[in-house]
């Protein structure tokens, strides 16, 4: 019987709505998980997988000296292909579901000081280049966007007027985020250049916010060169990339006494669990905290 990765692909992008590049990395990785299965443990058919033929492939991929975190993307592809399999009644259960997840460190990114960021965007040069990545900056920090939702922005998710904006996140959900007055006064700077760079654009390609000097739309990976230019330009801030942006801002909006909860729909995360772990308050910062809000302290 086929594996049904043609099926497993479309279930994922239509019924999971999961973008295009978490669809290539999960079919990544279940293409490597049936290739094992059928070159090195002579399996034929999904049927005859079992918890021991998934921890042989986790094995094997620790041989090969990959990170912790690798493992688990793995075992995280793996079980969601078996788990369609199994509600499409092809196997008869999980096989992945019993393989314990394999323990990664918690290494959490540098972030960098409020400081730290203001010097880096009033280091921009007022160009149109440099407007545009004030903005692109300004709302990667000032609303905690991922470089994906950013890229995907068009005018019209922008309420200038109110300072709010239209973000589709994972999985296609939609929520709205305020942003302050530096992203807005950036913003109102920006528009003419925009509108400029547009009218080079004659193919229809949708109304992008944020575009590249053709004037067409700027991609994740152009997105992540804008911010490595400016932290090179700027010493004191190191290795840090767009998501990095994601975690100042609830780190700082935390800092300040942001209720978690009120964090989390803003980030657009459906767990709290995976909120916790985009903040970096120490021990000291979380003990004067409580001393200032518990009655009992």
């Amino acid at each position: 019987m086929s594996w049904q990765v043609d099926s497993f692909a479309s279930f994922l992008e239509h019924e999971r709505n999961y973008s295009a590049h978490t669809l290539r990395a999960y079919l990544r990785e279940v293409e490597g998980f049936i290739a094992f299965c059928q070159s090195e443990l002579g399996l034929s058919q999904p049927q005859a997988v079992t918890p021991a033929a998934v921890r042989s492939y986790l094995a094997h991929l620790h041989e090969r000296k990959l990170a912790r975190t690798s493992l688990q993307r793995a075992l995280a592809a793996v079980r969601t292909y078996f788990r369609f399999l199994a509600r499409e009644g092809v196997v008869a259960s999980n096989p992945a579901r019993v393989v314990p997840t394999p323990k990664a460190p918690k290494r959490l990114p540098e972030v960098p000081t409020v400081a730290q960021l203001s010097e880096m965007l009033e280091a921009l040069p007022a160009t149109p280049q440099g407007l545009r990545d004030r903005v692109a900056l300004e709302l990667l920090y000032g609303c905690g966007l991922r470089a994906s939702e950013l890229a995907g922005l068009n005018l019209d998710d922008v309420d200038l007027s109110r300072r709010l904006v239209r973000v589709l996140g994972k999985g296609r959900k939609e929520r709205i985020v305020p942003f302050g007055r530096e992203a807005e006064k950036a913003l109102r700077a920006y528009l003419p250049v925009r509108a400029e760079l547009r009218q080079k654009v004659h193919e229809e390609d949708g109304d992008p916010l944020i575009v590249n000097l053709q004037g067409r739309r700027l991609s994740d990976r152009s997105l992540r060169r804008i911010l490595e230019r400016a932290v090179r330009q700027l010493a004191v801030v190191h290795r840090i990339h767009p998501h990095t942006l994601r975690h100042a801002f609830a780190t700082h909006l935390l800092e300040a006494g942001m209720d978690l909860r009120a964090i989390q729909e803003l980030l657009g995360h459906a767990s709290l669990s995976t909120t916790q772990r985009y903040t970096h308050l120490d021990l000291a910062h979380l003990m004067e905290v409580y001393r200032k809000a518990h009655p009992k302290a």
